[in-house]
Formats: structure tokens, C-alpha cells, sequence
């Protein structure tokens, strides 16, 4: 029979120590990690909900795209009714561009294309562009409400809400 080792040697004593310290480093810098993660706030860089898009009388005939960058909605003139139409493609969520020599939105992405309206005429586009709330203050000023919105498909751009009279 064999007898026990009851003693480590001193390469294999080293070895283990350098193991532990590796180990003990490698927890160190993921504690740390962690605590610099946690001194960072969570913070939303997405456009506010409700923003206030100035008076009637300051929109023309046609697509204003004053807001389409910065709260993402196209504010549009037509036939006596103004409404806000958001820039999200309903086929993959692209940002169509306003063609105004074509009188259309069209998506770079895969072709959709939509009349003034938000109406979805070409390409894979399952449904129209929609609306959002949208409402006069008592200071005359248009309030634009993107938590509520109003789908063509529904029957809901006939709602009193999602246009005004102009």
C-alpha cells in the first residue's frame, strides 16, 4: 500500500496561492463593476408623452415635420382638420421620410408608402400610420397626448379626439 501525502510541496503550495489570488482579484473587479454600475442613474432618453405643438394658426395646408425628429409625430393639414400622425412605420417601426414633391411618407426601410392621410397605399405595410390624441388648452394652444392613440382599422380616426376642426 501507498502511504497518504500528508504534505504539499513548496511549486504546488505557489501554485494554489496564485489560483486563490486570481480568484479573489477576479471577484474584487466584479464587485467594483458593479458599484460603478450602480452609481449611474437609470435614465429614459425618450421624448415626453404629452407635449404642447403651438396654436391652430400656425400650420398650413399639408405635413408640418417640426416635430418629427424631437417628439416624433408629424402634425398635418387637410380638408379642415388638423392631426398628429406619428412617424412609426407599421411594418417594422422605420422612420418614413415626407416626400412633398410625391405628396407621400415612404420608408426607407422596405418600401411602404402612405398618402398624406397616413394611409398605407404600397408595399408591406399591414396597416395605416396612426394618430394621436390631440386637443386645444384653454390658453389656445394644441396639446398632443401620445399615450392615447387611434387606428384607422378600428374606426377610431372618426373619434372627436384624435383631429381638430380648423
Amino acid at each position: 500500500m501507498s502511504e497518504a501525502r500528508q504534505s504539499l510541496n513548496r511549486r504546488e503550495f505557489f501554485s494554489y496561492l496564485t489560483v486563490a489570488w486570481v480568484a479573489f482579484g477576479a471577484a474584487c473587479a466584479g464587485m467594483l463593476s458593479l458599484a460603478f454600475r450602480f452609481s449611474y442613474p437609470n435614465v429614459n432618453f425618450e421624448p415626453e408623452m404629452e407635449f404642447l405643438a403651438g396654436t391652430p394658426d400656425m400650420y398650413e395646408e399639408g405635413v408640418d415635420e417640426r416635430y418629427k425628429n424631437g417628439m416624433g409625430v408629424w402634425m398635418v393639414k387637410q380638408e379642415g382638420k388638423l392631426f398628429a400622425l406619428s412617424n412609426i412605420c407599421t411594418h417594422l417601426g422605420c422612420i418614413p421620410n415626407w416626400l412633398p414633391a410625391e405628396l407621400k411618407f415612404k420608408c426607407p426601410c422596405h418600401g411602404s408608402g402612405y398618402y398624406t392621410s397616413g394611409i398605407n397605399f404600397e408595399g408591406p405595410a399591414p396597416r395605416p400610420l396612426e394618430r394621436y390624441k390631440i386637443a386645444l388648452t384653454p390658453e389656445g394652444k394644441i396639446k398632443v397626448d401620445k399615450t392615447k392613440v387611434y387606428r384607422w382599422e378600428k374606426g377610431q380616426w372618426d373619434n372627436p379626439s384624435s383631429f381638430l376642426s380648423v
